[in-house]
């Protein structure tokens, strides 16, 4: 028997399967976080009514613990000049499952999962509130790159970050 399996957080990102529905519902956000994302149950409802919104759940040992949004339509072009990236939207971690690591995990998984799923893209991007310093730390931790571009969002400036993916080359 395995035990390393049955005490470790292992903590993946998925496309969204209906058996999710009800933990993404039931997620809780403080205040001072849900001014800067939407919540699961607002945006999934929202994205499973719209083609180029990919909803994407992180779980841990199979148990939804967060959720984001991929975004591949024209809005894209608010943030970047790249007909090839995707947006990264409502980003968000269950209160109860934060300071466990999930948020990096995904960030860390997020362009491999791309590479994947999304073999045209060349970049995902993100708006960040400026006065959201711990995601744009957390997202620049993880690779993303900040080129000083800004847009005006429903509570202030945000800054643009910008994750860029390296197409996979297939082998000859």
């Amino acid at each position: 028997m395995n035990r390393h399996l049955h005490t470790s957080q292992h903590t993946e990102i998925i496309f969204y399967k209906p058996e999710h529905k009800a933990a993404l519902e039931s997620f809780y956000l403080p205040e001072d976080q849900k001014q800067f994302t939407g919540m699961p149950k607002e945006m999934l409802q929202v994205a499973l009514e719209d083609k180029h919104r990919f909803p994407v759940v992180i779980v841990s040992n199979e148990k939804p613990v967060g959720f984001f949004i991929l975004y591949d339509g024209e809005e894209r072009f608010e943030y970047s000049d790249h007909s090839n990236s995707l947006v990264f939207r409502a980003f968000s971690i269950n209160h109860e499952d934060q300071g466990n690591g999930h948020a990096k995990a995904a960030l860390l998984q997020l362009k491999a999962f791309t590479q994947h799923h999304f073999p045209e893209a060349e970049e995902i991007v993100l708006a960040v509130n400026l006065n959201n310093l711990p995601a744009r730390q957390a997202y620049l931790k993880a690779g993303f790159r900040d080129d000083g571009r800004t847009k005006m969002g429903r509570n202030g400036l945000q800054h643009i970050l910008v994750l860029p993916i390296e197409k996979k080359r297939s082998c000859p």
